[in-house]
């Protein structure tokens, strides 16, 4: 019997010394696993990209383990919100709307508009520059409705395509000068194609960042802390080499910290001061 109470004195002894990491339960965070770069099937199996990355490291610099589920997008805010994940990792723009209900960690990445064309073709310095010029987009995505109010300002004509591959295709096979997607979507489909370059970039002023559930206020202090850390020791700006074919703008959210906890300007934020922890 004395024995008996030796072995689980011991055992709570180890337990008391290990690694608070040790014992915490795997994160769990969600993508939608079709929206390449970020996440998109590998061909070893399961999901590779920016996004899978960047959780990977994340939860490397916390000492934690992680799962990553592949969802539709539609379904991963409900599902944080139900408590099925801790935070989001799938690319997520921050908007008033969205932070008056979620907490956001800073931005990792800016969510800008750019514009691919035939490499030695088009030169476009200005959106000026696309005047009676046809600009390819994908249906219904948030730059289609942009080029299209645009249009009767800038005279260009807008074609709509069913898939960003598709509107892609467009300016290669001739029937659009120019397609207009996110600057990430654009960067990968130039990177995977030696006839496309980029052209012209325009700035939203908006970012990616990670969403929590707006009772989350220590962890989101413990991811921004990671990103920041991943940010100053270059972990983003490599994986957005590796993954856009570009390194990152000087001054860009891949790169730079911001002050405080969160999103400056944006419901939530906390500008508390602090210098990020990192090992």
């Amino acid at each position: 019997m004395a024995r008996k109470y030796v072995a689980i004195a011991a055992a709570a002894l180890l337990m008391a010394v290990a690694p608070a990491g040790a014992q915490d339960a795997p994160l769990r965070t969600g993508v939608d696993g079709t929206f390449a770069p970020h996440a998109m099937p590998s061909l070893s199996g399961g999901i590779e990209g920016f996004n899978v990355d960047l959780a990977n490291a994340i939860a490397k610099k916390l000492g934690r383990k992680i799962v990553i589920d592949a969802a539709q997008y539609s379904g991963l805010l409900p599902a944080l919100q139900a408590g099925t994940y801790d935070f989001i990792i799938a690319p997520t723009t921050v908007t008033k709307e969205r932070a008056e209900n979620l907490l956001f960690t800073e931005g990792y990445l800016n969510t800008d508009f750019q514009f691919l064309v035939k490499k030695g073709g088009l030169k476009v310095q200005k959106l000026e520059d696309l005047k009676d010029k046809v600009v390819s987009v994908n249906k219904g995505s948030a730059y289609d409705s942009w080029a299209r109010e645009l249009q009767p300002k800038i005279g260009w004509k807008v074609e709509s395509f069913g898939t960003q591959t598709d509107a892609v295709q467009a300016v290669l096979v001739g029937r659009a000068d120019a397609n207009v997607a996110g600057n990430t979507v654009v960067a990968w489909a130039v990177k995977n194609n030696p006839q496309l370059e980029l052209s012209y970039y325009h700035s939203t002023g908006l970012v990616w960042a990670i969403p929590l559930r707006k009772d989350s206020i220590e962890f989101r202090k413990t991811l921004d802390n990671a990103i920041e850390c991943l940010k100053l020791d270059g972990t983003i700006a490599t994986l957005h080499e590796k993954w856009f074919g570009v390194k990152p703008k000087e001054g860009s959210a891949a790169v730079t910290v911001s002050a405080g906890y969160g999103v400056p300007d944006m419901p939530g934020y906390d500008p508390t001061a602090h210098t990020p922890a990192c090992k």
